[in-house]
């Protein structure tokens, strides 16, 4: 089941690629924040917050609108960088939305999409991104050929990595590579299932070397209190916050959870 799901995944990539959706004519600059800092710095929860209006196990989250406005609310609210879905197959993201946030805020952001192509990573590149994302289990999969090659070029064209893993064995892997950030995924892509004693479960035992950003199912404050006490830094959250009717005051109540 995983292997499909990750399979229409790479597919739905794959399309988006070969439909050039990838193929961008700016440059914009990044941003000058560094959000490892910031997570090291910050004295209440460092929220990741997602701008995504669709996904592959919620359907349809919240009506297409301006990302920007949304951004706005976000970062008000207390979000310290953004996640931007510019995947348009399942997710009905785009580097369009992208390009709009980059140019309105001055806050990390991440290029959330399914990367199995250096064409992405540099649309990354030229979309002013931070942060790409990179799925540990692509590569054992053998979706992409070589993690550390893939990393080492997305630092070169300047971006940091976060890197996702959703096991114990993947998360060991992922501590031998470059990554800037490991995240761990709360929600397994076998079942599309939450729970959020995934994060417990892997970080059991670890001896702190990487910075650890929690994703998935975050809702309520107590959420983060408990991720937290698990070993988290920080903390990814989309759907709850894009479902919420005033997503300035939702943000606001999870940044405040500490």
């Amino acid at each position: 089941m995983a292997e499909k799901i990750l399979r229409k995944l790479v597919n739905n990539s794959q399309m988006a690629i070969d439909d050039g959706v990838y193929e961008l004519d700016v440059d914009l600059q990044k941003s000058n924040k560094d959000f490892v800092q910031i997570i090291k710095t910050n004295p209440h929860a460092t929220l990741l917050t997602e701008i995504k209006f669709a996904s592959p196990s919620l359907g349809k989250i919240r009506t297409t609108s301006d990302p920007v406005s949304i951004a706005n609310q976000m970062i008000k609210g207390g979000s310290k960088a953004l996640s931007i879905l510019t995947q348009p197959h399942l997710f009905s993201g785009s580097p369009e939305f992208f390009i709009e946030v980059r140019q309105a805020v001055d806050v990390p952001l991440l290029m959330k999409d399914i990367m199995i192509d250096k064409i992405q990573i540099d649309a990354a590149k030229k979309m002013g991104a931070d942060y790409m994302l990179v799925i540990q289990s692509l590569f054992d999969q053998k979706f992409i050929t070589d993690i550390d090659e893939f990393i080492n070029y997305g630092h070169k064209q300047g971006l940091e990595i976060l890197l996702e893993v959703h096991t114990k064995a993947k998360f060991k892997n992922a501590l031998k590579t470059n990554a800037d950030i490991i995240g761990i995924n709360n929600r397994n892509l076998d079942t599309l299932e939450i729970n959020l004693k995934t994060t417990e479960m892997i970080l059991k035992g670890y001896e702190k070397s990487k910075i650890i950003l929690s994703e998935s199912g975050i809702e309520t404050p107590d959420d983060i209190h408990y991720l937290k006490k698990c070993g988290a830094d920080a903390f990814l959250i989309g759907s709850s916050i894009m479902k919420s009717d005033n997503i300035q005051e939702q943000v606001k109540k999870l940044v405040n959870a500490y």
